[in-house]
């Protein structure tokens, strides 16, 4: 088993993008991206997930904020994917509901070496302050690709966009929280019967 760490950077030339994971800490966040909302979201994460998180981000925000968020999604998934290593004595599935006020979701997660994503939520409105509410979407695609996870998102109930938004962040933070944590009866053993996750 590693270290459960990782550290990624990517760049392009619409982004470049250094993100530091710790799997196993405390829920401490350090983010510079430059939209706010996705920080406040992402430190929801951290705080839920118990990882440490550092990123550093910029982008073509000039542009629109489109392929900072993906490309932060993207990144954070492949610092899952090395964090996660071997995946072995990992619980492998989790679910998690969460409540803010009216809203309610459900976010159930395999680590299965699979990418997929199945996404249900309607938002009231099309913008939480200045950010585009799609981009929600297109954050989980980019994580759920290059974490090859399969990811089950369900918004229950909601009418405050900012509400149905958290709700999905924190019940996504609590869930990969447990997923990947080490379950002291599986130890080094892989939890899939194929042998390979």
């Amino acid at each position: 088993m590693s270290n459960r760490k990782a550290t990624v950077e990517r760049n392009t030339k619409e982004t470049q993008i250094e993100i530091s994971l710790m799997l196993d800490g405390q829920g401490k966040a350090e983010l510079d991206i430059g939209i706010p909302f996705l920080e406040h979201m992402l430190e929801q994460v951290a705080r839920h997930g118990l990882f440490n998180l550092n990123i550093k981000a910029k982008g073509d925000l000039e542009i629109d904020a489109h392929h900072t968020v993906e490309d932060v999604g993207i990144t954070l998934g492949q610092a899952f994917t090395q964090a996660l290593d071997d995946k072995k004595g990992i619980r492998r599935y989790a679910s998690a509901y969460v409540p803010l006020d009216e809203a309610l979701s459900r976010v159930v997660i395999d680590c299965s070496g699979r990418p997929g994503l199945e996404y249900n939520a309607n938002y009231p409105r099309a913008r939480v302050g200045e950010f585009d509410i799609d981009l929600v979407f297109e954050f989980f695609q980019g994580f759920v690709n290059h974490a090859m996870m399969t990811l089950h998102i369900d918004n229950i109930r909601g009418r405050n966009s900012h509400h149905i938004a958290e709700t999905i962040f924190k019940a996504f933070g609590r869930a990969l929280r447990v997923a990947v944590e080490i379950d002291p009866q599986m130890k080094d053993v892989l939890p899939s019967t194929k042998g390979a996750l």
